[in-house]
């Protein structure tokens, strides 16, 4: 059993920042690259960041490009997402998400529980 765990969500003022954390836990498994996703209120989930556990690559949403940095921790196989200069667009519930095989949502083989982000205008 795989398990990733988010913490760091919270309420923020426009102009702010948060801190997402999301830590892997339970048998081995293998991992091409670890992202985030989030979702809004009656909108689909969308892609936020990933990085590719080999080397380090990231990408991001155009929406949050300059804003948001995704980072790594291999040895305990846990990544963050550092958000700054948050939006009340990106308000939302975000998803840690892991893939054997690439970056798009339904190469995600395990999911987080989401952690709520709010930035209140």
């Amino acid at each position: 059993q795989v398990q990733l765990v988010e913490s760091g969500g919270g309420l923020v003022q426009a102009g702010g920042s948060l801190r997402l954390s999301c830590a892997a836990s339970g048998r081995t498994f293998s991992t091409y690259a670890m992202g985030w996703f989030r979702q809004a209120p009656g909108k689909l989930r969308e892609f936020v960041a990933a990085i590719v556990w080999r080397d380090g690559s990231t990408y991001y949403a155009d929406s949050v490009k300059g804003r948001f940095t995704i980072s790594r921790d291999n040895t305990e196989k846990a990544v963050y997402l550092q958000m700054n200069s948050l939006k009340p667009e990106d308000t939302a519930v975000y998803y840690c998400s892991s893939s054997p095989t690439g970056l798009g949502y339904h190469q995600q083989d395990y999911w987080g529980q989401g952690t709520q982000v709010t930035v209140s205008s």
